[in-house]
């Protein structure tokens, strides 16, 4: 599956913050984030369900995320 998200993430030394609890949380998920798109968009490809674990990840580092459809 993959999942899409709109989150205010504006920098890759922002991203570094996170990455490491992502990579342990979710070792099997492929993601990236597209900071020149406008939604600053984050996308995941997991085999689980992991929206809702991504979106209290970012919103602990102050982040908004939320899901796109």
């Amino acid at each position: 599956m993959i999942f899409v998200f709109k989150t205010s993430v504006k920098t890759k030394k922002q991203i570094k913050a996170f990455k490491p609890q992502i990579d342990h949380i979710f070792p099997k998920a492929k993601w990236n984030f597209d900071l020149e798109d406008c939604d600053k968009i984050l996308r995941i490809e997991s085999e689980e369900n992991i929206a809702r674990e991504i979106q209290q990840l970012l919103i602990i580092h102050s982040f908004y995320c939320e899901e796109l459809d």
